[in-house]
């Protein structure tokens, strides 16, 4: 049974078929994947805002640090003290900010067709169609990479019974990969695209048990 949403994507794609991001939902062939981190005022998708995206290109089992993007918005009124514990980041920090518009053209542009690897991916994906799809009218079409699943997948063969532990400070200690810039959206995802091409292409990390 085909679900309501991907009915929605079939329809987005035949209504974009000849329009300027028609690439988009074509299937991509390529070797890369984009690692993208979007730092927010909440963690409620209704009620956060953006305030700062992260993104960079990973190609075969090299991240490509000097292709990468590095968004910081304006500051939103809802950056409230009581986000501002979670993510560090400060209305003074946004003080050369972008509009979102211009944002989202850069998100699109950089990432394209290719899959989007992230840790909670989904999240950040969820934050970005909150603004694409009123301004293009089509949600993000790409294939989504979640790290966790990825780090589950290739380990739990080696786990002995109880449950893997999925936080990111602990996958990041199993594979021996420091955290840059923790709670920035370049610095996670540069991490998180680090840990992703040892996971890929390094030794499996050992297991404790």
């Amino acid at each position: 049974m085909i679900i309501p949403r991907t009915i929605r994507r079939l329809k987005e794609k035949y209504d974009h078929k000849n329009g300027p991001h028609a690439h988009l939902f074509e299937a991509y062939e390529g070797d890369e994947v984009v690692s993208l981190d979007c730092e927010t005022t909440s963690l409620d998708v209704k009620k956060g805002e953006i305030l700062s995206i992260g993104a960079v290109r990973i190609k075969g089992n090299r991240v490509m640090t000097s292709d990468r993007l590095d968004i910081k918005l304006k500051a939103p009124e809802s950056l409230t003290g009581d986000s501002i514990k979670i993510h560090k980041i400060r209305a003074s920090d946004l003080s050369e900010g972008i509009e979102l518009d211009d944002a989202l053209e850069q998100v699109l542009e950089f990432v394209g067709n290719r899959p989007i690897l992230g840790y909670y991916v989904n999240y950040d994906i969820r934050m970005l169609d909150k603004f694409i799809r009123p301004k293009y009218g089509f949600s993000l079409p790409n294939k989504a990479v979640e790290l966790s699943h990825v780090y589950h997948d290739i380990i739990k063969w080696r786990s002995v019974g109880g449950n893997v532990d999925l936080r990111f400070d602990t996958i990041s200690r199993s594979l021996d990969i420091p955290m840059l810039e923790r709670h920035t959206a370049l610095g996670d995802a540069i991490t998180v695209a680090l840990m992703y091409v040892r996971l890929k292409h390094g030794e499996p990390p050992a297991v404790n048990c």
